[in-house]
């Protein structure tokens, strides 16, 4: 689209879809915060407070300026709101209602026959600009995997040592390093190479749209051949970074063999105070 009004949304969408985040899922929110499950009705909690956060920064009178060269009328400020939380929403890719929703938005836009009994040329157009944006908000949520090797490898990492974290602080349920190397080859085979195929069949992303799907498909195929090793160097970081900042408080480790067969160390019997790791 070349709606400046619709291109900023995405932008900002992009900018603010984690803002606030505090490293755990949403199931993990709700059970820890009963006002904000509550305020937000148990659904989308982290991507709803996001929204609000940002939505909040943004209505403060310093940003009075930007707000009025960003909409002029009330109908284009509704429509703005709406691109806003609707693509936040669309980074919620664990509520499966949402998801089908989703598919089922992309498959009538998309399809020949539903096209074809719409008579509403314009309403097709619009279809298809909202589930496109939100699946480009979805692409920018997992941008890495469909980049080169050494740039999924670091937000992968990146993604482990926070999920980690949550594990020791006694924030997850599960050690990262059980299903990390599954797990992954999953997430590539039923989320990121079908989000990239679509984004290739819709054409936004132009002849680029190819080479993100490449991308994702040799990451996987790189995955599964070297992932094991990966999450063995992954194991032995951690156990380096955590050993270290509870030894400084006082706490001792003992050094566990990894699980399935991997090779390194990683502590899975300690509980600490969140405050105690910073």
């Amino acid at each position: 689209t070349s709606d400046p009004l619709t291109q900023f949304a995405c932008v900002l969408s992009a900018l603010i879809h984690d803002v606030d985040h505090t490293g755990v899922p949403n199931t993990q929110l709700v059970l820890e915060n009963e006002r904000m499950a509550s305020y937000y009705n148990g659904r989308s909690v982290a991507e709803q407070n996001s929204v609000d956060v940002a939505w909040d920064l943004l209505m403060q009178d310093e940003f009075a300026t930007l707000r009025s060269t960003i909409y002029a009328s009330d109908d284009d400020f509704r429509r703005f709101r709406q691109l806003v939380v609707n693509s936040v929403m669309a980074t919620d890719i664990m509520d499966k209602e949402l998801k089908a929703l989703r598919n089922a938005r992309w498959d009538r836009a998309f399809s020949e026959a539903a096209q074809a009994a719409d008579d509403d040329a314009r309403a097709t157009v619009n279809r298809k600009a909202t589930i496109v944006i939100e699946h480009l908000i979805q692409a920018s949520d997992v941008a890495h995997t469909m980049q080169h090797w050494h740039i999924y490898r670091k937000w992968n990492a990146k993604l482990f040592e926070e999920m980690y974290k949550a594990y020791v602080e006694g924030r997850a349920e599960k050690n990262p390093a059980d299903f990390w190397y599954k797990g992954e080859i999953g997430f590539f085979d039923f989320y990121i190479i079908p989000l990239a195929k679509k984004l290739k069949e819709c054409g936004v992303f132009g002849v680029s749209s190819k080479e993100y799907l490449n991308y994702a498909e040799r990451n996987r195929k790189e995955w599964e051949m070297r992932g094991q090793e990966v999450v063995s160097e992954l194991i032995e970081n951690v156990n380096k970074i955590y050993q270290s900042q509870l030894a400084k408080v006082g706490i001792e480790v003992e050094a566990l063999e990894a699980p399935q067969g991997l090779q390194g160390a990683i502590p899975t019997n300690i509980t600490i105070d969140a405050g105690q790791i910073t």
